[in-house]
């Protein structure tokens, strides 16, 4: 009667590769003299679609640091947001993330 070896048991390792971003912009919107906390926070909930807390976040970090991402995407669907923003007054750029 022959015996059969042991076995080793096959492992297969997953490796992810990152080729390309799924979401390469960033909204930025700018601080400024003019808009107060109330409309730059009801804009980020109304447009962004921000918690009332993220938006207040948002808005004290935006104050502070004099800009902030409030969010990330891809170009067709932040441009209509920051066209939104800025239709309201308020700086808003996009920017590629690096």
């Amino acid at each position: 009667m022959a015996i059969d070896a042991p076995v080793k048991p096959h492992y297969e390792e997953d490796t992810d590769v990152l080729t390309t971003l799924d979401d390469p912009y960033s909204l930025i919107v700018w601080n400024d003299e003019v808009n107060t906390f109330e409309w730059v926070i009801e804009t980020l909930v109304e447009v962004c679609g921000h918690t009332a807390e993220q938006a207040e976040q948002c808005a004290y970090i935006i104050h502070f640091q004099g800009k902030y991402a409030v969010k990330q995407g891809s170009y067709d669907d932040l441009k209509p947001q920051c066209d939104a923003i800025t239709d309201r007054g308020i700086g808003a750029t996009l920017e590629v993330l690096t």
